[in-house]
């Protein structure tokens, strides 16, 4: 199937349904609520010039300076998101409302000032919900540790460290500072390994090198590593590999190396992303990555997707650690990324003697929000199985 087709199908059912979102709570937010010409017109500008905006958010990036064009993509991303809580809450009252009615057998009043307070009801929600989720978004990473019981790992390594970083996403709003307060927040941990496993940004090298280059500041006892993830690919997986190299952090494609000394090592492996194969790359080879490996020692995998775990804990991998899902970043995509990928949408879970752990991540991608799934940066330590 053409790219083109590709993407109209997919723009094409999202557009139209953005559109239906906008005209039903224009109609029922503002339309319904008042006769008052002024207050019409002002909230058809609102919803219609959101939904231009939205649509049309690249194409006015173009248009503005860089600051400019960043200030517009954040407000129209949190137009987004709002819009999103807007239309659930809004939706929530209507059924139930309707649903009410049905029960008590008797028609739903007509009342203007039901409408209204219903209305704002509705709004007061969901601009609270959404308020929440971008304050939870900009606001640092909290810190989670996770206990590993890892088999074949030599005891003289217990409570080894490895701190996770995932799905940053720098880009029109993660930007520099974000990435210092979060290189500064896993510094202070003092951690043993570093791995940071995939989606680091989305656009091109020339456009967020200078964002990016503050992971060169990452500091750990066995060093930082890195594997690709589908947004990589998306923004030219090869020129940001030779960037992150250039930083001193070590890229780990189908490959794997051993992390400790003489006396008391395992072997780390990183794979290229899962999906890469759909874009035309070689992606995804765990046979490369496990080429030379011995059984009798202790393994971690690190992996973008959790997809493919199931072959991993064939065979015997001892840990996965992955991120991608976001853990479904704003509710329902948590309900729904449950739904999707079951125990493996995030957290630690348990396949024979293997285990996965998914990090919900450290940034977003579209909505600048986070609620239901907090953004983490990931310890992980590593006890003898």
């Amino acid at each position: 199937m053409p790219r083109w087709l590709s993407l109209a199908l997919f723009l094409v059912p999202v557009i139209s349904l953005l559109a239906v979102a906008h005209v039903y709570l224009y109609r029922r937010l503002v339309r319904d609520v008042t006769a008052r010409k002024g207050l019409r017109r002002a909230g058809l500008v609102l919803f219609a010039g959101g939904f231009v905006g939205s649509v049309g958010a690249r194409i006015l990036g173009a248009m503005l300076s860089s600051e400019v064009a960043r200030a517009v993509g954040i407000v129209l991303l949190l137009w987004m998101g709002l819009v999103l809580y807007l239309l659930m809450f809004t939706l929530m009252l209507d059924v139930g409302g309707r649903i009410v009615a049905r029960v008590r057998k008797a028609p739903e009043p007509a009342s203007p000032e039901r409408r209204a307070f219903l209305a704002a009801g509705a709004t007061v929600a969901g601009a609270t919900v959404s308020t929440y989720g971008a304050w939870r978004a900009f606001h640092p990473p909290d810190v989670r540790d996770i206990q590993v019981r890892l088999p074949r790992l030599p005891k003289a390594l217990e409570g080894f460290t490895l701190v996770q970083l995932t799905d940053i996403h720098i880009g029109g709003v993660v930007q520099r500072r974000f990435v210092d307060e979060l290189v500064a927040r896993t510094n202070a941990l003092k951690p043993d390994l570093i791995a940071v496993t995939g989606d680091l940004v989305d656009g091109t090298v020339a456009e967020l090198g200078r964002y990016a280059a503050g992971f060169g500041a990452l500091k750990a006892r066995h060093g930082a590593f890195f594997i690709t993830g589908n947004h990589d690919y998306y923004s030219g997986a090869d020129a940001w590999v030779a960037f992150v190299q250039g930083l001193g952090i070590t890229v780990l494609r189908n490959r794997s190396v051993s992390i400790g000394d003489a006396g008391a090592s395992f072997d780390l492996l990183g794979v290229d992303d899962w999906s890469a194969v759909k874009l035309g790359e070689p992606g995804y080879d765990l046979d490369a990555a496990m080429r030379g490996l011995r059984p009798d020692r202790a393994s971690v995998l690190l992996a973008h997707q959790p997809s493919n775990f199931q072959e991993v804990a064939r065979r015997d991998i001892g840990l996965q650690v992955s991120g991608h899902t976001h853990g479904g970043q704003m509710f329902p995509g948590n309900v729904l990324g449950h739904l999707v990928w079951g125990e493996q949408n995030a957290g630690l879970s348990q396949m024979g003697n293997s285990h996965l752990y998914v990090s919900r991540g450290c940034g977003f991608v579209g909505p600048p929000m986070r609620v239901g799934a907090p953004p983490e940066i990931a310890r992980i330590i590593l006890l003898p199985g």
